[in-house]
């Protein structure tokens, strides 16, 4: 099987939040020796729009007409990565780059979407409290919400919602409280609860299946820190109980990885201004080096 170098982007977008810190990710994971441990090419730190200090009166999202604009640029850097032979390793910011990372694929086909999440992040505008894109992102990117963030360039779906599956996600009181919108039948889903039940192989070869049918020409991982315990990764802006071990994630994303059909990754939320000692930091990095190794498949 061939393998592919890596090539990490800098996409430090704070858009799809109301709070700042996350714009850091980057640079602790860098400066934690990420690129060298994975023999990563380092392509370029995107710049990113200034932010708007209340939400977009048309749609109720904050900095939504920033978040359209951005995205395609975002793509280009992604698609230029891809027509470089080589496997993006995004480094953000929050979950709303997930819109930028899969309009690059959708320009180049179907492809599916291994959504690890804390969060399902399929609230619709009117029940985020705080109108942050970072709650909606998985609506977004397969299609609920307003037509200028789901309907990028013309081409939305960014993602169909029978090619996503939303895994480990525990956000269910949080969902219930507010009043998100249910995910779509189609989309599959794979909650914590879930993931126990079966044991984190199954759940993730379960996953996994799902994003390697014939009609796929591949699938891109979104990982989101807040899916991991929050004993273990206190360094996220909405922190909840419980979350997957650091081998639970390790053993999820080998098993992604091993699919030989994974295209790329996309790492969201963790705030290094919220690790206090940086172990969260360390401990990130270390499990990322692990599963990539020095060589994508």
């Amino acid at each position: 099987m061939p393998t592919h170098p890596y090539a990490i982007l800098e996409a430090p977008s704070t858009l799809g939040l109301a709070t700042a810190g996350v714009e850091r990710l980057p640079d602790q994971l860098l400066d934690l020796g990420l690129a060298e441990r994975i023999q990563a090419r380092h392509v370029e730190r995107l710049a990113v729009p200034a932010k708007e200090p209340t939400p977009d009166p048309e749609t109720g999202i904050l900095n939504a007409r920033a978040i359209a604009a951005w995205s395609p640029k975002l793509a280009d850097a992604v698609e230029a990565v891809l027509t470089a032979g080589e496997f993006p390793v995004v480094l953000g910011g929050d979950c709303t780059i997930v819109l930028g990372s899969m309009l690059a694929f959708r320009r180049r086909g179907r492809y599916g979407l291994l959504f690890i999440d804390g969060n399902a992040d399929f609230f619709q505008p009117e029940a985020e409290p705080n109108g942050e894109g970072a709650s909606m992102d998985l609506a977004l990117v397969t299609g609920y919400g307003p037509s200028h963030l789901t309907d990028i360039e013309g081409r939305g779906p960014l993602v169909r919602p029978e090619d996503a599956v939303a895994f480990a996600y525990r956000d269910h009181k949080d969902q219930e409280e507010y009043g998100s919108q249910p995910l779509p039948n189609e989309l599959k889903a794979i909650d914590l609860p879930a993931v126990r039940a079966v044991g984190i192989e199954a759940a993730a070869r379960e996953a996994v299946d799902h994003l390697t049918r014939e009609e796929l020409d591949g699938f891109f991982i979104h990982l989101d820190a807040d899916c991991l315990d929050d004993a273990i990764m206190p360094a996220v802006d909405f922190r909840m109980p419980g979350g997957l071990s650091w081998d639970e994630l390790g053993t999820a994303l080998r098993v992604a990885l091993a699919s030989g059909k994974a295209v790329g990754i996309e790492i969201t939320i963790y705030n290094p201004r919220l690790d206090e000692d940086g172990s969260a930091g360390r401990d990130l990095a270390d499990v990322l080096a692990t599963a990539l190794g020095t060589a994508a498949p």
